[in-house]
């Protein structure tokens, strides 16, 4: 059994207090007897107080509002997945990102919008009140960067499915300041990028067994490489974090120093990066935690419990089988990528064939014979007690070294081409040279179906994005079902962004413009 974090033990009393911005959960009452008031005391209440963040990283679905794992849906939105599901009505949120025919109601974007939210106020909330806790510097230093990292992951997440949001430093105090309006997304980058800076100057290198799932230094570098990389793609700009300019020769300068001094490697074996074995490994340079413990049944609030259900949703609909069971086949595997990935030793890694499946198989739709083979439901990611489908223990690795050291190639390193062969080297492949061509296409074989697909191809510019995204007449021998609900053509218009939540700008009462293309 796995706990989500594992440093020291916590009770998740701050459900009341520690909730979205909206007025709607502004004006509930305490649900139990922590008081915001009277809890930032002692060093368990910060670190209760801190897990609460940590713990929006790993929700995957909003009550009352919708399932929207991360790697599913930005999968689903790739080249990489279909929508799939039981039926056409099962997954109908899931197909409108699928064809990108995505109304302001989708309830998908709307548990996106809400769930970044519910982090970005976790993180302002003990950031405002640490400074009353009874503790060292050094303690209030360390929760300080941990906040500042995980308040930049949920607005980076948020600002690029969404481009235009509020940007929040602070938590809403009253009805006066609950009207906010769109902040420019060059506003929202400069401040992800100031909180990573600040985070990389405070944060450990080194994070012990115990506190396994903590956010070090090298995290926090990758994770500034990363949005540099995005940011630069799009608006063509450097990061303006304060009084520091993050370029590319900045961002390339962390990746270098994590390469060279982090101590992470690649695994001698591919496969070891989503095996229970693996978890937190050499290879894992940020990884959110999932697993059965405490045991859950609720079906009315998911978030409670620490199942993965991106393993859940994208597994196949097996019964009777020692191997796999139970999955919803969501995220159907393209024939696109089973095409890319032929010849390459990651293939049968990355999706897993139909015909290699034991049991009884129910077709769901958009069936195409494949299922993701890295965030599934195979058995040696099976709960062991409560409600089978919510304790998925695999965990999601959100940046792997493979990923750190193509992104330092991308930016150009002197080492690229080192940085290159290592990748390609650990699947038995031969060297290629390290074009730009070669490293984005390396990024496709060795990182799909782990919801980064979409993002590159959104930073290389709409055409790139147009010629891959878009889909129509390519299907392979086991596609169920006629071609029309296989095609889907990219719309440009949107340029890649979700719409705003048309619940977001009624509330706004006219504050929020709908984003381009909608």
């Amino acid at each position: 059994m796995k706990r989500k974090i594992l440093f020291p033990a916590i009770f998740l009393l701050l459900a009341a207090i520690l909730n979205s911005c909206s007025k709607d959960f502004l004006d509930r009452q305490p649900l139990d007897q922590v008081a915001s008031s009277t809890f930032y005391k002692t060093e368990e209440d910060a670190m209760q107080a801190l897990v609460a963040v940590y713990d929006v990283l790993g929700y995957q679905s909003m009550p009352d509002i919708s399932w929207a794992p991360f790697v599913v849906m930005s999968d689903i939105l790739s080249d990489d997945s279909y929508a799939g599901g039981a039926d056409a009505n099962d997954g109908k949120d899931e197909n409108e990102l699928n064809t990108y025919n995505i109304p302001p109601g989708n309830l998908i974007v709307h548990a996106i919008w809400k769930k970044n939210y519910y982090g970005i106020y976790r993180a302002n909330l003990l950031l405002e009140k640490i400074g009353d806790v009874d503790a060292s510097q050094e303690f209030k230093d360390r929760i300080i960067a941990e906040c500042k990292f995980l308040r930049a992951y949920f607005y980076f997440e948020q600002v690029r499915f969404f481009e235009n949001i509020p940007l929040l430093t602070e938590t809403i105090k009253g009805p006066s300041e609950y009207a906010q309006e769109q902040n420019a997304p060059e506003a929202v980058y400069n401040q992800i990028a100031t909180d990573l800076l600040s985070a990389i100057n405070t944060l450990p290198e080194d994070i012990p067994p115990a506190e396994a799932g903590r956010i070090s230094k090298w995290a926090a570098e990758a994770l500034l490489a990363r949005v540099y990389l995005f940011y630069n793609g799009v608006y063509n700009k450097d990061l303006d974090a304060s009084d520091v300019v993050v370029n590319k020769a900045k961002a390339l300068e962390f990746l270098e120093d994590l390469i060279l001094n982090s101590g992470h490697d690649l695994f001698a074996d591919y496969r070891m990066n989503f095996k229970l074995a693996g978890e937190f490994g050499v290879e894992s340079v940020f990884e959110i935690s999932y697993g059965d413990t405490p045991e859950w049944w609720d079906w009315e609030y998911v978030i409670g419990g620490e199942g993965n259900l991106s393993a859940q949703m994208q597994g196949p609909r097996v019964t009777g089988s020692d191997n796999w069971d139970r999955g919803w086949s969501f995220g159907t595997v393209s024939q696109k990528l089973v095409d890319d990935l032929q010849g390459d030793p990651r293939l049968y890694h990355t999706v897993l064939f139909q015909d290699s499946l034991d049991g009884d198989l129910t077709l769901g739709y958009q069936h195409t014979g494949y299922y993701s083979k890295k965030y599934s439901s195979d058995a040696e990611h099976w709960g062991v007690g409560g409600q089978f489908e919510l304790n998925r223990t695999c965990n999601h690795r959100v940046i792997r070294f493979s990923d750190v050291l193509l992104m330092a190639a991308e930016l150009g390193s002197p080492n690229a081409q080192q940085y290159l062969d290592r990748v390609r080297e650990r699947v038995g492949l031969e060297s290629v040279p390290a074009t730009m061509e070669n490293i984005l296409r390396e990024r496709r074989l060795e990182l799909s179906l782990e919801g980064i697909r979409y993002f590159d191809l959104i930073r290389q510019g709409m055409t790139v994005a147009s010629e891959e995204l878009t889909v129509v007449g390519l299907r392979g021998p086991d596609y169920v079902g006629a071609q029309v609900i296989f095609d889907h053509t990219f719309n440009t218009a949107t340029r890649g962004f979700l719409p705003i939540p048309q619940s977001e700008i009624d509330l706004s009462g006219g504050l929020f413009q709908q984003n381009e293309g909608y």
